[in-house]
């Protein structure tokens, strides 16, 4: 576990593919764990260690995950990502290539939980919800594109779905069209950077995730 940031009042690690945020079961062990395990060691705390879960990834999803410290920052987080004003940036590798070198993508989302899974459309349903991010092309690399997203919604599996969407599905992510899988299901998706006004000093904050193996592989 790679620890990015840490104060009084939040931790930001670096999360692996194939590992949850939160505890599952049969799963290895969450980063919620881990990171409550690392404080604990590190401070010499008795008893549980408070750890407020603010956002999550998916489990074939790396990068960079924020926790909250106290419940105070907590408090104050969830309000900021509510309001969207915590910036998200992702790094993605996806097959073929979007139209266009840069572009803002608008769908209606609907998912279905039985199957895990959520449908973009084009045009807004019943049952949907708007999604929106804006993508622009990094580079090429054989027969795929590398892909800087900024998402500007919230939604489950947003960018999986809207990629799959435009034809670019992201390797390895054969839920989503795919056309085959990575080793322990990861897929080349990775949440590359935070940023938001610190809720409790004011502070500019912005935390980056190392590149990922297959950015440069």
């Amino acid at each position: 576990m790679k620890v990015l940031f840490e104060d009084n009042h939040l931790i930001a690690v670096e999360k692996r593919s194939g590992q949850s945020v939160q505890p599952e079961p049969g799963k290895p062990v969450s980063l919620e764990e881990e990171v409550k395990q690392y404080l604990k060691d590190k401070y010499h705390k008795p008893g549980d260690v408070f750890l407020g879960v603010i956002h999550r990834l998916d489990m074939p999803v790396s990068g960079v995950v924020l926790f909250a410290r106290t419940s105070k920052a907590l408090e104050r987080m969830n309000k900021l990502f509510h309001d969207r004003e915590v910036h998200k940036w992702y790094i993605a590798n996806v097959h073929g290539a979007p139209d266009g070198e840069e572009g803002l993508i608008t769908h209606y989302l609907k998912r279905d939980e039985k199957r895990n899974f959520t449908k973009a459309f084009i045009n807004e349903a019943p049952g949907t919800q708007k999604a929106q991010l804006e993508y622009e092309v990094l580079g090429h690399k054989k027969n795929s594109t590398i892909l800087k997203i900024k998402l500007l919604t919230g939604r489950k599996h947003q960018i999986r779905a809207q990629l799959a969407a435009l034809g670019c599905p992201i390797i390895g992510d054969t839920k989503y069209g795919s056309d085959k899988p990575l080793p322990e299901h990861a897929i080349r998706l990775q949440s590359a950077e935070l940023s938001f006004t610190h809720p409790v000093t004011g502070d500019a904050i912005v935390i980056a995730a190392g590149p990922p193996s297959w950015l440069t592989n």
